[in-house]
């Protein structure tokens, strides 16, 4: 049967760990959608350590925004796709210019894409709202349109959990 989970947490809290592990138990054919792009050295080096981590059973696939697209054109033959992480896809979004209106449009596409595609999907995304209010502009944008994509996906979400210091904790639901 099919499942959303989001998981989000903050910065090395364990989130995206939690969603690897959660998917190695529950599903075989998976998908791990990735947003992140290698911007520097240290950037190449931690994707190349989170494909490592993954290891042969995953079929990865990178996009860096156009992750709704790529999510309901995928082959019906896997069970799982890992979305890692709405964060960097929000983030590729306002450094190629798109406006809030267009990012919540283009957030509301990718909720009616998870529910219509017939795999069970693991959604992961940080948790920025717990810090004291940025300085700049662009900064507080991010935050906003962050806050408003988690309670969307959040709402859609059979479950949800939050990982602080490594540990989950569901907050919505139940998994498997």
């Amino acid at each position: 049967m099919k499942e959303i989970v989001f998981v989000l947490g903050g910065c090395r809290s364990g989130k995206s760990r939690f969603a690897l592990d959660y998917a190695n138990r529950q599903y075989r054919k998976k998908i791990f959608l990735a947003t992140s792009q290698a911007l520097d050295d240290e950037m190449e080096r931690r994707i190349a350590q989170h494909r490592k981590a993954r290891g042969p059973d995953w079929t990865t696939i990178e996009e860096t925004t156009n992750i709704t697209e790529t999510l309901v054109s995928l082959n019906t033959n896997y069970e799982l796709v890992l979305i890692d992480c709405l964060t960097i896809w929000i983030s590729n979004l306002l450094m190629d210019g798109e406006t809030e209106d267009k990012i919540i449009s283009r957030t509301e596409n990718l909720i009616e894409g998870m529910k219509k595609v017939d795999q069970s999907i693991i959604v992961v995304s940080n948790e920025v709202g717990a810090g004291i209010v940025p300085e700049n502009k662009m900064a507080r944008e991010f935050r906003d349109i962050i806050g408003i994509l988690n309670q969307r996906v959040a709402a859609c979400s059979d479950a949800v959990v939050l990982t602080v210091a490594g540990l989950p904790h569901v907050i919505k639901g139940k998994l498997r």
